[in-house]
């Protein structure tokens, strides 16, 4: 393949050789579209209205008596998961004990799924508790569950500052819905 020449594009900057992908869906989680108003249940939390949606329209992938399995809506990985206890509650901490278990088991089922559905290879999974420590909804704890396949680290996120997705979030809650077991 020859290298062609940058065009010219006025108004669209310096020609610099780059292809761009375009994602302008990013563009509402950058500013905080859906974003609770305050800290509270009532605030606007997706947390809490998610479980109010049926699991299609939700994203929802299960559903169990004191939490729930759910599609990431800006995922860093096709099959992001979290796991989020339906009670509004920031910290870990003050999750009374069937939450505790039933958050440890989800967890479980979700990487019992992701491996099943997608041939997973490895996982991040873990919780960002309070806004200093990274978690874009602080006051509704959630725990995340990545799965990681080698070679996944290309250039796209490096260089490109993008994440490519191969699946609609729709399809790949279908697909993780069906691989969920009854247990783990």
């Amino acid at each position: 393949m020859q290298e062609s020449e940058p065009i010219e594009q006025a108004g669209a900057g310096v020609p610099d050789n780059f292809q761009r992908l375009w994602t302008p869906h990013r563009m509402a989680y950058i500013k905080g579209e859906n974003k609770p108003v305050g800290s509270g249940p009532g605030d606007g939390c997706p947390f809490c209205e998610i479980p109010k949606l049926s699991d299609e329209d939700g994203l929802i992938v299960a559903r169990g008596t004191a939490v729930f399995a759910v599609l990431n809506l800006y995922p860093y990985n096709s099959g992001h998961l979290m796991v989020c206890p339906y009670r509004h509650v920031a910290d870990y901490a003050d999750l009374d004990e069937v939450e505790t278990a039933e958050l440890a088991d989800f967890t479980k089922r979700a990487l019992t799924a992701l491996r099943k559905a997608s041939g997973a290879q490895g996982f991040n999974v873990g919780m960002n508790l309070g806004d200093v420590a990274g978690a874009g909804i602080a006051a509704h704890l959630h725990q995340h569950v990545v799965p990681r396949w080698g070679g996944d680290t290309n250039f796209m996120p490096v260089v490109g500052h993008t994440k490519v997705l191969p699946q609609l979030l729709r399809d790949t809650r279908e697909l993780l819905a069906g691989s969920w077991p009854a247990s783990a």
